[in-house]
């Protein structure tokens, strides 16, 4: 019987161990949606809940807010006959003593309060929220186990992604991160023997050895480009990013094409891939010429379009005309300017990522609270005229003229009363006026009569105000008749049944 027992035992582990590999062989294995190859990522199309989206607030912060004294304060301090470096030697000692590695400490954010911020963001009235991941200057805001510099191991030795991935959700927002490290590859001198750039021991944050030319501030083209070990390691901190946070928006800093092409499509089609896996959809921008177009979400810097556009695209610009981070000696935007711009932008099929600049301790200015509080009782009034509108047959009217183009907005001029922007939601008409007619009165000139678009006017309203205006359409325009009394302080919203 024993003998049996073990005869039976062995034949029956065969025959189960033939079927399941069988079975297993059989079994196709998964394919995913995307390949990493431009005409595959191609297929993308931007979701639904991204066209509704048109304000996300993010923020550059990281030991370069400590000097606070200008901007690529990181960059600059190591070239020679800089006023930056300059500063720095009479400031802090020459490069060899104390390089920027030496700000990280100083890096303290005892006063970083994730909820707080999130709920800011909140109230201003953003749809989506969060930090820069990485900037240029190759500090993580991670626990990343890539890097020993990183957030979490140095400075505030915390978690700034995850406390602000957590509180953004928290408060119903879209989460974002952006990425700059391409822009790391020759930030600093690590040809210089000279300064602590130049050390190797403290390659793991300046990055690699690179020869002296490689790369200089504001040229198209680098004479050298990164290895397949830095563009490796490009590619692993964003899928440990991905891995980690889940985020629902990554959005690019330009200079992404000296990173290899294979790369950047390896990235692009694992995100998409990993959305598929996590059950939600997500969007990538870039900037022109960095990725496919058609493969993610265009995006502008300190710039917007002049037209309106057939496709949804994003436009990014800091609260401060000077910086991106944190300086002393700000020059903040007015709350007019920046509403103005937002009005334009979604007029146009644009949505706006404003950055704003805490300090190095985690306070937010306070002229910087106040702007986005400002920002956030506008559209708590007059919100219907933005979020979740789209285009109309024209963008607007008016004598403002934008230059378009990299970093353009300093050549675009303040907006007037007969500068007029619509939207439109649910069959609903929306004319926002950039600013009060002197004379109470607003004339829209593309509402004129015998015009193409509408002609059976039932009333047009005000948002914020209770009554009905007066209007009166003629050859001229469109002819309404304000309130005696402002509901708010910035452009101002005509609903037109």
């Amino acid at each position: 019987m024993r003998h049996n027992s073990i005869f039976f035992m062995k034949h029956l582990s065969l025959l189960l161990s033939f079927i399941f590999l069988t079975s297993a062989c059989s079994e196709k294995p998964h394919k995913e949606k995307y390949e990493a190859n431009w005409e595959s990522l191609k297929q993308y199309t931007v979701p639904e809940w991204w066209k509704d989206m048109k304000f996300g607030i993010y923020f550059h912060w990281g030991p370069y807010s400590v000097p606070a004294y200008k901007e690529w304060y990181s960059h600059w301090m190591y070239e020679d006959g800089n006023k930056i470096r300059e500063y720095h030697e009479k400031t802090y000692g020459n490069l060899k003593d104390f390089g920027y590695k030496d700000f990280i400490p100083m890096f303290t954010a005892e006063k970083f309060n994730a909820d707080e911020w999130a709920k800011l963001f909140k109230d201003a009235g953003a749809q989506f929220a969060g930090p820069v991941a990485e900037h240029s200057d190759g500090f993580a805001m991670w626990d990343s186990e890539l890097t020993e510099w990183n957030s979490a191991k140095m400075g505030p030795k915390k978690d700034i992604v995850k406390l602000m991935a957590d509180a953004v959700r928290k408060q119903g927002m879209k989460y974002i991160i952006t990425y700059h490290r391409h822009w790391l590859y020759a930030w600093y001198p690590t040809w210089d023997k000279s300064t602590d750039a130049g050390d190797p021991k403290y390659a793991g944050l300046y990055g690699p050895y690179v020869p002296k030319g490689s790369f200089k501030m504001g040229e198209k083209v680098p004479t050298a480009y990164p290895d397949d070990k830095f563009n490796q390691e490009w590619l692993d901190r964003l899928n440990e990013l991905m891995d980690k946070y889940e985020p629902d928006i990554i959005w690019f800093d330009n200079k992404m094409n000296i990173i290899g092409e294979k790369y950047r499509m390896l990235f692009l089609a694992n995100f998409y891939n990993n959305a598929e896996k996590w059950g939600k959809e997500v969007v990538c921008t870039y900037k022109a010429k960095d990725m496919a177009e058609g493969s993610a979400v265009l995006d502008l810097e300190r710039s917007r379009m002049s037209e309106m556009k057939p496709f949804p695209w994003l436009t990014d610009d800091s609260i401060d005309w000077d910086s991106w981070c944190y300086i002393d000696a700000a020059r903040y935007k007015t709350t007019n300017r920046l509403i103005d711009f937002l009005v334009d932008v979604v007029s146009k099929n644009g949505a706006v990522l404003l950055n704003i600049n805490p300090k190095a301790n985690g306070e937010i200015p306070s002229e910087t609270k106040e702007r986005l509080l400002q920002m956030g009782q506008w559209l708590k009034l007059n919100g219907e005229a933005i979020y979740g509108t789209r285009t109309w047959n024209v963008y607007g009217e008016g004598p403002q003229k934008i230059v378009e183009g990299h970093l353009s907005e300093f050549k675009n001029s303040e907006a007037v009363a007969q500068d007029i922007r619509f939207t439109q939601k649910n069959g609903q008409l929306y004319a926002i006026a950039l600013d009060w007619p002197e004379d109470g009165k607003l004339t829209i000139k593309t509402l004129k009569k015998g015009n193409p678009y509408i002609n059976n006017f039932e009333s047009v309203s005000m948002l914020g105000c209770n009554d009905n205006l007066e209007f009166n359409q003629s050859d001229e325009g469109l002819v309404v008749t304000f309130p005696t009394e402002k509901p708010c302080d910035y452009a101002f919203v005509l609903k037109i049944n």
